[in-house]
């Protein structure tokens, strides 16, 4: 019978065979480690619902909510680094 350290051995394709592996059969959800609630109003809420839906009908990608959100942010912070005050989200907070 093979002992712990055959068993248990460690591979040098372990890492990348794995992460090969889930993107070839992911979802596109990934687990995040921290969490952030935004509390929207019911037209804001509406209108992620529907850009979800015409992402579905029009380019054939199923979204959610939550993938959408990461998205705009990290459109946001993008232009927001790329031309600081600039910015459509620094002109759209200076106008509130």
């Amino acid at each position: 019978m093979p002992g712990a350290d055959e068993l248990f051995r460690a591979t040098a394709n372990d890492g990348i065979a794995a992460a090969d592996d889930e993107a070839a059969t992911a979802s596109g959800r990934v687990k995040h480690d921290e969490k952030m609630t935004v509390y929207v109003t019911a037209a804001e809420l509406l209108a992620v619902e529907q850009a979800r839906l015409k992402l579905r009908s029009e380019l054939g990608r199923t979204v959610d909510r939550g993938r959408f959100v990461r998205a705009a942010l990290a459109l946001a912070l993008a232009d927001l680094e790329a031309r600081g005050t600039d910015s459509d989200v620094a002109r759209r907070l200076s106008e509130t």
